[in-house]
Formats: structure tokens, C-alpha cells, sequence
């Protein structure tokens, strides 16, 4: 049976006008492998025939074309044609009733007039809720950071989060690089992470001087894709910025600070970002090889993933060489002995 989607609100819009309504409708896959990805037949019911034949899709059938943010809300859009380039109407739905107001349906129809203005399936690699990320005083869950709270790096200097991004996104329309990872306790060898820890697949983790994208360390055993039967309909990720792209501690693993490969304008918050600071800037990245691709792993990090190395009783961390003079094991070791943990909120994913 193929699988559907319900979805509270949607907005069409053809370039000259754009209608808006609260209906509650279904997206259907056509072919039904549990996602749907960018180019995707679906079949659309439910929702206001207004809406829908305004957005070009009145006739129950059209394609996915992406992910976008519309006055602060994510928006799955739609259209007659497969290509973002071959439609003239859109149609968007919405998770909730943010469709509903008339200030979406204006960002909608700006982006109709100019598509370029924004793209689409621009997701941002991140924390899952409930990572616990290291700080003077102990863990903090990724979600309970303020701007201006403390956080430590892995060579032991304490630096203030100038921006905590969110980010929603369906599990239905998740796009390759916000798969979530989970990486197993002990998973990276040494006793790294010491909890499980859930990234997206594009953010990176530091091992050997390394940046490695998670999904690259994925073997299927102790480090692997959440399957989408084990995620909730929607995910919520945070991300970390600080004024320098960092390598903090999630969870006991080194992994990186925001880094604007993708724009902010990609997280549900990014109002908040130009209230403080007006417009984007641009962060250097840190000077370590990144690594996107499995066959690039180096066999050392691939054995140490295989569990053949860091086997040793008792928690562990080597040192984290990531270029710039890491702390030793001994300096890890004394400050998760005296972690205290500050809990996450409630509304930790069940991943």
C-alpha cells in the first residue's frame, strides 16, 4: 500500500495571485519506497480545489520539488512539471497551519515570481535534540543553549554561542544530507561517543586530524541510518555557531560548529538571526581535509569503526588531534569525570 502523508495547510500560487487555506490533505507516493525525494510522481487529495488548481496541480497529480522556508515555516513544495524550472504555479503544503496566514502566502508567491531566490532542498547538517554538547559546567542539551552560553572546545578553550539555528524537517522529504546517523556508544573507538549520538549525514566528525562527514562513516553496525520507520514524522535538528567554525564535544565525540555551506535562511529561525545581526556573514572553515565520501576513510579510522581498536575496559578518549593542539586523554577523562549533565528538554526525539 503506498505510503501517505497528512499535512495540515497549503498555499498555491501562480505568479499573479495566491490562495491559502487550512484543509487538512494527503501527499500519496506514487512509487512507494517510504521517501519522497526531489523529481517524485505523488498524488495530492484533500486539500482546497482552489489551492490546488492555483498551484498547477489541480488535476490530484503532480511532482515534489523541494523544501523551502516561507515566513519562518518549512514548506514542501509542488508542481506540474518534475523541474523547478518547468512550472509557472506552485503549490506548497505545510506540516501545522502556517499555510494558512496571508504573510506565507506572500513569501510563496515572491518565490514564484522568482524561484532563483530561493533553493530549494538547502538543509543544513546539525545536532539532533537531545545531543549533549560540553561546556564549563557540564553537558548542556544542544536545544537548552542560549546565545552567549559558553561552550568547550576540544582543545580545551571555552568560546559563547553567538547563534543556536533550528531546523524541521519531514522524515517523508528529508533530503540525502539530513539523514540521521546514529552513532553507536564507543562506536569511534576509545569510548568516543559515551552515549549514543544522532547527526545529520553531512555534519562532520573529527577523528585523525579529519573532518568526516557522518554519513561516511556509516558501517551498517554501530554507525548507521536511522531507518524511517524509527523516526518521528518530523525531526528537529539545532546547530551551533560561533564566531570561528570550532570542533566542540557532542556527546564526548569531537564533532564541528556551524559552517556556512548552507545559509541560514535554510533554518525555521532565521528571523531571530537577522533581528540580532542584520544580515549573513561568512565563517572560514577550520584548515582539516573533509571527507564526504566512504572509499575515503582512511584504513586506520576504518579499524578503529570495526571495533578492532580502543577495546580497552573503562571510558577512554584519545587525544583529539584535530590540528591546532587537542587536549590529551588524561584532560578529556578528568573533565567527563565531573560532567554534570543538565537534561534535555522534553521534547528529545525518539530516535
Amino acid at each position: 500500500m503506498p505510503t501517505t502523508y497528512t499535512f495540515g495547510s497549503s498555499v498555491g500560487s501562480d505568479g499573479i495571485g495566491s490562495f491559502f487555506d487550512d484543509y487538512d490533505g494527503t501527499i500519496t507516493t506514487v512509487v512507494d519506497d517510504g521517501s519522497i525525494q526531489p523529481g517524485d510522481a505523488v498524488t495530492i487529495t484533500g486539500f482546497d480545489i482552489n489551492t490546488m488548481s492555483t498551484g498547477g496541480v489541480s488535476g490530484g497529480t503532480g511532482f515534489y520539488l523541494g523544501n523551502g522556508t516561507f515566513n519562518g515555516a518549512n514548506g514542501y513544495v509542488f508542481g506540474g512539471a518534475d523541474t523547478v524550472a518547468g512550472n509557472t504555479n506552485f503549490f506548497v503544503v505545510f506540516d501545522g497551519d502556517e499555510g494558512s496566514q496571508f504573510s506565507t502566502a506572500i513569501d510563496v508567491g515572491n518565490f514564484v515570481d522568482d524561484p532563483s531566490s530561493q533553493p530549494l532542498d538547502d538543509d543544513p547538517a546539525c545536532f539532533a535534540v537531545g545531543s549533549m554538547i560540553a561546556t564549563p559546567d557540564g553537558e548542556t542539551a544542544v536545544e537548552c543553549l542560549k546565545i552567549g552560553d559558553p561552550v568547550m572546545t576540544a582543545n580545551g578553550r571555552h568560546v559563547p554561542v553567538t547563534w543556536v539555528g533550528r531546523k524541521t524537517v519531514h522524515k517523508a522529504f528529508a533530503s540525502p544530507r539530513v539523514q540521521p546517523v546514529r552513532i553507536r556508544a564507543k562506536a569511534l573507538g576509545f569510548g568516543q561517543p559515551h552515549s549514543d549520538l544522532v547527526v545529520t549525514s553531512d555534519h562532520a566528525i573529527v577523528l585523525e586530524g579529519l573532518a568526516i562527514n557522518a554519513g561516511a562513516l556509516v558501517n551498517g553496525t554501530s554507525i548507521s541510518f536511522v531507518p524511517l520507520n524509527k523516526q518521528p514524522d518530523l525531526n528537529v535538528y539545532y546547530h551551533i555557531e560561533t564566531e570561528e567554525h570550532e570542533v566542540i564535544l557532542a556527546n564526548g565525540a569531537p564533532a564541528e560548529t556551524y559552517i556556512d555551506y548552507v545559509q541560514r535562511k535554510a533554518f525555521d529561525n532565521y528571523q531571530e538571526y537577522l533581528d540580532l545581526y542584520g544580515e549573513e556573514r561568512t565563517i572560514s572553515e577550520l584548515e582539516l581535509p573533509r571527507i564526504s565520501g566512504k572509499r575515503f576513510v582512511p584504513q586506520s579510522i576504518r579499524a578503529r569503526l570495526q571495533g578492532e581498536l580502543g577495546k580497552a575496559p573503562g571510558f577512554v578518549v584519545d587525544s583529539l588531534n584535530v590540528g591546532y593542539g587537542g587536549l590529551g586523554r588524561r584532560q578529556i577523562s578528568e573533565y567527563l569525570d565531573r560532567v554534570v549533565v543538565h537534561p534535555p528538554s522534553d521534547q528529545v526525539a525518539n530516535l
